[in-house]
This record gives structure tokens, C-alpha cells and sequence, in this order.
């Protein structure tokens, strides 16, 4: 089963994609970032992560498609166009044959950690030592985006069950 992680944004969306294998074990296949230019107009930004969702499922063909919901603290300035970019993001994956999974900052935490308010480099450290790697994935929107895929594999009880979704 293969499960796109998608750590949203606007300047940089991160994504990885990992492949869960019935015995449960999960490997990394892929990650990467969908990068704006910051002096490009917000519009051609968002069809530019629109377009790049949209190769990214061609490429891929995920059964799931796991997404990290918005969490906002204090800034709600830099909230709202994370917001349409991550509306964006979703209308790219409800277009597709995959199944989405929304996650929250303290959902994948939990499930990465066993602490809801683990620290971003405990998450990190966790997704290298899942999945086997030397080192964490860079930049962190792709470790991100890995660890909402991993939480997607751990925690989805179709998909822990190896049942078709």
C-alpha cells in the first residue's frame, strides 16, 4: 500500500511517500518539496501546488493521501494563506482515486512519539529510526510530511488492517 504524506504550505509543501507492507513495516519510496517563489502572485502559487499535487499522485498513484490539519497558535496572518493552499492541496487529492487522512500536529505526535507534545526533533529522530535511514530527511517540511505518512500507516485502522481502501 502506498501513502502520500502531505505537510502543507504555501512557500514549500512537503511530501513524502512511503510504501506500508502487509506485515506492517513501512519503507520510504520517495520525498521532496513543491516550492513558490516568494515573488510570484499568491494565485500562480497556488496553481503552482495545485500542479505539482497533481504529478506528484500521477507519479505515485497513492492508495492514501495523509494531510497534517492546521494547528494556529498566535498568527493567524501567515494561518490564512496556509489555509487556501492546503484547500488547494485537497482539492487535488479529492479529485483522485486516493483516500484522504487528515492528522493533527498532536495526533501525529502521539502516534510518532507516544507524547502529544513531543518536540519536532523527537518526531524527526523517530521518522529516521522507522524507516531506517542514516540520516533525517531534509528539509523538515519532507521529514514532516514522512512522519504524517507514517502516522497515516500506524494509526488508520484500514490501512493497519491491511483492508482495501
Amino acid at each position: 500500500m502506498i501513502i502520500l504524506g502531505i505537510d502543507p504550505g504555501y512557500a514549500i509543501v512537503g511530501w513524502g511517500v512511503i510504501e506500508k507492507a502487509k506485515n506492517g513495516s513501512c519503507r520510504i519510496i520517495d520525498y521532496g518539496t513543491i516550492q513558490t517563489p516568494k515573488n510570484e502572485a499568491f494565485p500562480v502559487r497556488l496553481a503552482m501546488i495545485y500542479e505539482g499535487m497533481q504529478k506528484l499522485i500521477k507519479k505515485f498513484k497513492p492508495d492514501a493521501v495523509a494531510m497534517e490539519e492546521l494547528f494556529f497558535n498566535n498568527n493567524i496572518t501567515t494561518g490564512i494563506p496556509v489555509a487556501e493552499a492546503r484547500g488547494v492541496i485537497l482539492i487535488s487529492i479529492i479529485h483522485s482515486p486516493s483516500r484522504l487522512y487528515e492528522y493533527t500536529p498532536l495526533q501525529i505526535k502521539q502516534a510518532m512519539t507516544g507524547n502529544g507534545r513531543a518536540e519536532k526533533h523527537q518526531v524527526q529522530y523517530m521518522t529516521r529510526m522507522m524507516l531506517n535511514l542514516k540520516s533525517i530527511p531534509k528539509p523538515d517540511d519532507a521529514a514532516d510530511a514522512l512522519a504524517v505518512a507514517l502516522t497515516c500507516a500506524q494509526t488508520n485502522n484500514t490501512l493497519a488492517n491491511n483492508q482495501t481502501i
